[in-house]
């Protein structure tokens, strides 16, 4: 919603100026500078990512204006489901847990939480790990060492598209300027033509370089910095799992092992100790 936002914001202004000050809009309507530079940024992308990382940065492009799922509501509904898992694991044994955590699809704890169940990477993260203290006698820092390496990992991942999309955003201007360029060009085919003509042409390819610099620092710069943002809030998400496993292979209670990763929330996302508390209880 933020996205459209701004970006209706953007236009407003930028063309709204351009007509309060005389301009004709029908002016900046030029496809083939559209062609040029949108057709080589496209192109350029997908000369320098691999597929998985195309493939990514355009779903995460679309989930931005759906918005984030990684909201207050999701973290209460992980930390509840971790809360279950851990309760039915100190009540009935480790080994109670285990058909959970080998098929979480036909659980009844993983299934109460479908917007969880929806994240495959986080979801496997969970069961991984639960699988790992099931059958393992790992220390809590040598989990938690090894939780750090997959997270790192996984953040150089979803970082992947918004730094695609950077790059993108500082070639545009680049381009746009190769557009200008190629319209001087034919520009000089109409010097015999007269001054009007010559200035329509002078016009277009200006246009051009109007197009690369203003997507370039008005949308696809500014996109790229809320894919970082989505990330960062995915990110957390596997954060607060790391802390709360860590917290009860310490030997903490359910209770208290949730609060550790419910600390590890960004404030703006994070439940209430009260409010999560309730949230457990009525699940």
């Amino acid at each position: 919603m933020l996205l459209i936002i701004g970006s209706i914001v953007v236009l407003a202004s930028v063309l709204g100026g351009f007509v309060l000050h005389g301009g004709n809009l029908l002016v900046l309507w030029q496809p083939t500078e559209v062609l040029i530079i949108f057709g080589a940024a496209l192109g350029s992308f997908v000369i320098a990512n691999p597929v998985h990382t195309v493939k990514e940065t355009f779903a995460k492009c679309l989930r931005l204006l759906t918005g984030s799922p990684y909201n207050k509501a999701y973290y209460m509904d992980l930390l509840s489901l971790l809360y279950e898992l851990f309760d039915k694991s100190r009540k009935q044994g480790v080994m109670a847990i285990e058909e959970d955590i080998d098929n979480p699809d036909s659980s009844q704890i993983f299934t109460r939480y479908p917007a969880v169940m929806k994240s495959k990477e986080l979801l496997a993260f969970i069961t991984d790990y639960l699988r790992i203290i099931s059958t393992g006698n790992m220390a809590a820092h040598e989990l938690e060492g090894m939780m750090e390496n997959e997270i790192e990992s996984r953040q150089h991942e979803l970082e992947e598209p918004a730094h695609a999309v950077n790059k993108i955003a500082d070639a545009l201007p680049g381009l746009g300027i190769v557009a200008a360029v190629l319209g001087i060009v034919i520009t000089m085919n109409f010097l015999a033509e007269g001054p009007e003509r010559i200035g329509l042409s002078v016009a277009a390819a200006l246009v051009g370089t109007f197009m690369g610099i203003f997507m370039g620092y008005g949308f696809i710069g500014p996109t790229s910095i809320a894919l970082e943002h989505a990330a960062k809030y995915e990110l957390k998400a596997y954060e607060c799992v790391k802390a709360s496993l860590v917290a009860t292979v310490s030997g903490q209670a359910p209770q208290m092992a949730i609060e550790f990763g419910r600390k590890a929330l960004p404030t703006d996302k994070r439940p209430g100790f009260q409010e999560l508390n309730d949230h457990v209880r009525s699940k």
